[in-house]
């Protein structure tokens, strides 16, 4: 497997799949950086030589990836919940903050259903 941003991505899967796998590169972005590393997208990750590696390596460095994005998006969603703003409350509460409906679907957010046990009055 070859080793670029700390991710081994696989050897068997064409160029601009594999560097999916990281995390903060889609499909477009992998293309921009195969293009500018002048190495062709529908070559498989085990037939790029070390100098094509090294460069794709150098085009990646660019890009903010992996631990450093993960910690700016953690960042901004806990400034978000520090300034109390909606959405920093629907992420504080766990859930769904882009004007979803709640009532039936949500279970992603929302996980698994707690049953609420039902009381009935007692009437003297």
């Amino acid at each position: 497997m070859a080793r670029i941003a700390g991710v081994d991505i696989p050897k068997q899967k064409r160029g601009v799949i594999s560097l999916t796998y990281i995390f903060g590169i889609g499909r477009t972005r992998a293309k921009e950086i195969l293009m500018s590393a002048g190495v062709d997208e529908s070559v498989k990750v085990s037939d790029w030589s070390d100098s094509d590696i090294s460069k794709i390596r150098e085009a990646v460095s660019s890009f903010t990836i992996e631990g450093e994005l993960r910690s700016e998006t953690q960042l901004n969603i806990k400034r978000l919940m520090d300034i109390g703003c909606y959405r920093g409350i629907r992420h504080r509460s766990g859930l769904p903050l882009r004007g979803q409906r709640t009532k039936n679907n949500s279970r992603t957010r929302k996980g698994r259903r707690k049953t609420v046990a039902n009381k009935k009055k007692v009437t003297k």
